[in-house]
């Protein structure tokens, strides 16, 4: 692992690395957390677990993979990328086996897929396919609805935490889907820009766009009125993280854009009342992942100056970790909180165990 400069060491003690082909591009744990998938633009996805054991579960193509997933129970995985291919492997078995990939038309060839969601319950995936929206049954092995996105390529897809709808954005509007009714009209709520990242709150009360425009728009599904609109950001909102709900109040949302990580905070439950903002300054390059800790305030953010932080609460620095020259990629938490994975843009990987569980980190 490259050399490690932090402030506080005894907060995160790295545990596994590892070195992939090229640039790494998205990491996925497994529900369960024994096993974390990573991907990287040569094409390639590696099955690692804690200790840094690992396995090829696809051969660098020379097409990058640029989004991938495990569903909510952990026995499939799917990948998607450049190729204009979606791969799946059935983790039902003692060991993970490829159940499809699907690329059924000549017109996927030249489809660059970057986005898709797992069902949170059910085992569904929703993936953009240009200008529509595909949804597939992975236990029947076909698909059930194609969803138009109509003026516009999909641009992010988000479910509610119960699966009654599916976000889907696009240039000027979001529309969503009624996940038991594919063929009825979608709920449209329009916008004056393209959403670039959407994100709903861990009890699907609020569902957050970040814009092309710079701006931020956040709705609340089913009550009627305008969104609340934050601007005034560096460039536009390309990653959203939103916190556990805090104790008689509404979780905390995370933006990123530029070097600039924010801190939205509502100012009450007033549903009439706005949102306050906090500017975290660390960064020096643009702040490329950002995600909290599961059932915590612990907030993690990676940037291209290479520079990881950690924030307790939300908006106080607790550490400061320095582990890759040439910048971070992405990162992601284990679901139980215990480790930490990173990925860089030389094709680094690495892994961080948190050493002091349970001192200041859940703190609400």
């Amino acid at each position: 692992m490259p050399s490690v400069k932090s402030e506080f060491r005894d907060l995160l003690r790295p545990v596994s690395q590892g070195q992939l082909q090229d640039y790494g591009t998205a990491l996925a744990w497994s529900p369960q957390g024994d096993q974390l998938a990573i991907a990287s633009a040569a094409g390639e996805v590696l099955f690692v677990d804690p200790l840094g054991n690992n396995q090829t579960l696809l051969a660098a193509q020379g097409q990058s993979i640029d989004v991938l997933q495990f569903s909510a129970q952990g026995r499939w995985l799917a990948a998607a990328g450049q190729a204009g291919k979606v791969y799946c492997w059935d983790f039902g078995e003692s060991s993970p086996t490829q159940a499809g990939c699907l690329n059924q038309t000549e017109a996927w060839a030249k489809t660059w897929i970057d986005q898709l969601v797992w069902h949170p319950t059910l085992p569904l995936l929703a993936f953009s396919l240009g200008r529509c929206v595909q949804v597939w049954d992975a236990s029947a092995g076909q698909g059930v609805a194609t969803l138009p996105c109509e003026g516009s390529s999909v641009l992010g897809l988000v479910w509610h935490p119960s699966g009654k709808w599916l976000a889907v954005a696009g240039q000027g509007e979001i529309r969503l889907w009624d996940g038991l009714d594919w063929d009825a009209d979608p709920q449209v709520l329009e916008m004056g820009s393209a959403g670039v990242a959407l994100a709903v709150s861990p009890q699907g009360q609020y569902l957050a766009s970040g814009n092309l425009d710079r701006t931020l728009l956040m709705w609340q599904p089913g009550v009627n009125g305008d969104p609340w609109r934050m601007q005034g950001f560096s460039g536009k909102v390309r990653q959203l993280a939103w916190s556990v709900p805090l104790v008689g109040s509404a979780p905390l949302l995370a933006c990123a854009s530029g070097v600039d990580v924010v801190i939205w905070k509502k100012q009450s439950q007033n549903d009439e009342d706005g949102w306050e903002p906090r500017v975290l300054a660390l960064h020096q390059g643009r702040v490329e992942a950002i995600a909290f800790q599961p059932k915590s305030l612990l907030l993690a953010s990676a940037a291209a100056d290479g520079c990881l932080g950690l924030w307790r609460k939300g908006r106080i620095l607790t550490q400061r970790i320095e582990a890759t020259a040439q910048g971070f990629s992405g990162l992601a938490w284990h679901p139980s909180g215990q480790f930490l994975a990173a990925a860089g843009q030389a094709g680094e990987w690495m892994v961080w165990r948190v050493s002091r569980p349970g001192k200041g980190f859940g703190a609400k």
